[in-house]
């Protein structure tokens, strides 16, 4: 008999290799779904999904069965799902919900298994596979119901597979990829992000460290998070080198902030000759604010001098006219608004004392309202030192009268209470200005009570300067300070070392 060829690309059913037809869904001999794709016997999973199981190899198939009864009436057969339920007809298959379907006779179940057809007696159950350790036991499925076979031959018989909830898709397999090669346990850390290293770099190099244990972090109330010292203020220890002229000042070593301020600055006065402006300021601790005080004193009278001296006033006017403009700021913070005060009411008004120097290239002016001091220390150290200013305070009222002699004014407790400064609460303001004409070079200290409590004679202020004053200002002005905190430093110390003469325009410090 002459037979068709067959093609030689023909597929075939993976389950009993007879050739299937395109468009085939199911095979026409033994049924099989061609939609399944049976699992790989050599994978072996790595990850499971929602802690379900793979499921379990089917066992062997047994010997085939009897011969079914004759075809009679189709009956649906039931089978109990696990999270889904698919009805089946005779020779149907079972419909792959979420969960695990019945089967009809000669059908399949969950995973494309064949499911044995109606026997006399119900099949032996196969030997039980223990689930992995830890898995959920999956739900059982229920025998399905004998009907007759409609379809021309039987497939082999084999027990139906009972799926895990959850395990089946809408595809028939587990939700699981057994084709995914091994993956290592643990995966190496991701090298950083460089970028993420420089942000993190500067955020460290601009948080401020504790000067006192090193380690603790500064908070914004100035206190360390890790021991709770308190940070030194921006205005504990100030210098500043302008040209020729330097100043520094010092919290010292009892106060618990600096109450001091100070003020340089350069003019050119109308002929074009250079000017030099040193203003210092002590605020009153007794007073409100001091520290607000002499701040606000140093800067309107520099900012005045400045102004004035370009403009032709004579340093010694422009001193004077300097120092009531520092007395009007002072007075201005007692007007701020009673919220400024409000921590202090019993409280004076903010008060400070004043002393500046102006030095051009002849002339050397000084003015001042206190007791804070100007010194003149000559180049020549053969030559002899002076004080250029007059305290105003009891003591100095005291030898003035020629009740008390200097020792014995200045050994007196009420010695350093002074009689005038500036405030609003101040008795008469009078402003004391001086001009001298040196005739020889030399250097201009102009300084707190915080530094001649601790070199009051000149002479004594001449032997504590360095020889080289005039070369190198911030150096001298160092020295100074050092001077008086090696004394004791029971007070802010605040000094400005300013050359004589005032040198041309773009000559400094060597």
């Amino acid at each position: 008999m002459s037979q068709m060829p067959r093609q030689a690309a023909l597929p075939t059913c993976p389950s009993c290799a007879e050739p299937l037809d395109a468009g085939d869904r199911f095979c026409g001999a033994c049924g099989y779904d061609l939609s399944a794709v049976p699992a790989r016997p050599d994978d072996h999973p790595t990850l499971t999904m929602n802690g379900s199981p793979p499921p379990a190899p089917a066992p062997p198939a047994p010997a085939p069965a009897a011969p079914a009864a004759a075809a009679g009436p189709a009956v649906s057969g039931t089978g109990l799902p696990a999270a889904g339920t698919g009805g089946a007809g005779a020779g149907g298959f079972g419909a792959v919900g979420s969960g695990a379907g019945g089967a009809g006779a000669g059908g399949l179940g969950a995973g494309g298994a064949p499911v044995p057809p109606p026997q006399a007696a119900p099949p032996a159950a196969p030997p039980a596979t223990a689930p992995p350790q830890g898995t959920p036991p999956a739900a059982p499925v229920a025998p399905a119901a004998p009907v007759a076979a409609s379809g021309p031959s039987a497939g082999p018989a084999a027990p139906a597979v009972t799926a895990a909830p959850g395990a089946a898709g809408a595809s028939g397999v587990s939700g699981v990829r057994f084709d995914r090669p091994a993956e290592p346990d643990e995966y190496a850390l991701q090298a950083p992000d460089p970028r993420v290293a420089a942000e993190a770099a500067v955020v460290a190099e601009a948080t401020k460290v504790c000067v006192a244990c090193r380690a603790g972090r500064v908070d914004d109330d100035g206190y360390c998070e890790n021991c709770g010292h308190a940070q030194p203020r921006e205005r504990d220890h100030m210098e500043l080198e302008s040209g020729p002229m330097a100043a520094v000042s010092d919290r010292g070593l009892r106060h618990h902030r600096n109450e001091d301020a100070f003020g340089l600055g350069r003019a050119a006065l109308p002929d074009g000759s250079p000017a030099l402006v040193a203003i210092v300021c002590d605020g009153v601790s007794s007073a409100t604010r001091p520290d607000d005080a002499s701040l606000a004193a140093s800067t309107a009278a520099r900012e005045a001098l400045l102004a004035a001296l370009p403009q032709g006033t004579h340093p010694q006017q422009a001193m004077h006219e300097a120092i009531v403009a520092a007395s009007h700021a002072v007075n201005a913070l007692a007007d701020e608004p009673a919220t400024a005060r409000e921590h202090a009411p019993h409280q004076n008004a903010p008060a400070c004392t004043l002393v500046g120097s102006v030095v051009t290239a002849g002339l050397l002016v000084v003015g001042w309202v206190g007791d804070s001091r100007a010194y003149w220390v000559p180049a020549d150290r053969s030559s002899s030192p002076a004080r250029l200013t007059e305290d105003d305070s009891w003591a100095a009222q005291m030898v003035a009268a020629g009740l008390m002699n200097e020792a014995e004014a200045y050994a007196d407790e009420r010695a350093h209470a002074i009689t005038g400064w500036l405030g609003a609460d101040a008795y008469e303001l009078e402003p004391h200005t001086a001009s001298f004409k040196p005739d020889r070079p030399g250097v201009v200290v102009v300084c707190t009570d915080g530094l001649w409590n601790y070199a009051e004679a000149a002479e004594e202020m001449a032997e504590v300067l360095p020889q080289d004053a005039c070369a190198r200002p911030l150096h001298s002005a160092r020295v100074l300070v050092g001077h008086a905190l090696d004394g004791g430093g029971h007070d802010n110390v605040t000094v400005a070392v300013v050359p004589f003469p005032a040198p041309a325009e773009g000559a400094g410090s060597a």
